[in-house]
């Protein structure tokens, strides 16, 4: 795993990898907010979190190309900050977690965070931008039976190792795995890494419930979850299918009931969220 070290600015603590520690990546990480309003910013997404790819010095007349993901936290969200890290310390730590273990996700860069009276008042993290990789959400509306079921195939024996490393990420959904077509052999990038835990052992029921946001087409679903079986070297188990097919069941009602009664435009209204 690449080194880091500290990072100590004048409005800023945080860290930053080693191999991007130069004086002038740190003078333009110090002053953040002027970097995503500076020419070549992008704006990726707006809302209540903002990601910005933006060209990041890194000496005389070179940049990176990184993406910026502004946290902002309000209501119950910023009040549980003063407990506990910032999302962007938990990004940082998940995809170094990630990186540790030989899972892809884009090279964690740095995380900024500045505290007020013990509050998160800003955190950002910083990654290196991944290009020509597409969201699994797109393949799954674009891609036919056949052409998901190596992808699906290959996902399954992924999320299996992820599993066996302790591993666990708490929001596996769709907009939250990349996939690279690397001469017909996909690989896989996990994003959201502020919801990655790294845990003793990732129990079976657990594992189960943890599949159940990914959007898998209906018939392939069963197929999917031998490949994901198979890859622990163990037969796919009914009671795991049950137990798999009740937490689907149960977060796809809860989806339609959030949507229904609009709970996460009122939360924000009411700042909450």
């Amino acid at each position: 795993m690449t080194s880091s070290r500290t990072l100590a600015l004048p409005r800023y603590r945080g860290e930053i990898a080693d191999v991007y520690a130069g004086p002038e990546t740190v003078a333009a990480l110090s002053d953040v907010r002027s970097l995503l309003a500076g020419p070549g910013a992008e704006v990726l997404v707006e809302g209540r979190n903002t990601v910005v790819a933006v060209p990041l010095p890194r000496g005389p007349g070179r940049t990176a190309d990184v993406v910026v993901k502004d946290y902002r936290s309000r209501g119950v969200d910023k009040f549980k900050t003063l407990f506990r890290a910032s999302k962007a310390a938990r990004a940082w730590r998940g995809a170094r977690a990630l990186v540790e273990a030989k899972f892809e996700t884009p090279f964690p860069v740095a995380f900024l965070e500045r505290r007020h009276r013990g509050f998160v008042a800003e955190s950002y993290f910083v990654a290196e931008r991944v290009r020509g990789a597409r969201e699994i959400r797109e393949l799954f509306q674009t891609h036919s039976p056949e052409e998901l079921g190596p992808i699906l195939s290959a996902l399954g024996r992924e999320l299996a190792a992820v599993h066996a490393r302790g591993i666990l990420h708490r929001d596996l959904s769709d907009g939250n795995i990349l996939v690279l077509e690397d001469r017909g052999a996909p690989r896989f990038l996990f994003l959201d890494t502020n919801r990655v835990r790294v845990i003793r052992t990732v129990g079976s029921m657990t594992r189960a419930r943890n599949l159940v946001r990914l959007g898998i087409p209906p018939a392939l679903r069963h197929a999917f979850l031998e490949r994901y079986a198979e890859a622990q070297g163990r037969p796919l188990r009914i009671s795991f299918v049950f137990w798999y097919n009740v937490s689907k069941s149960t977060f796809t009602t809860w989806v339609r009931l959030k949507k229904a009664l609009r709970l996460r435009k009122i939360a924000r209204k009411l700042k909450i969220q």
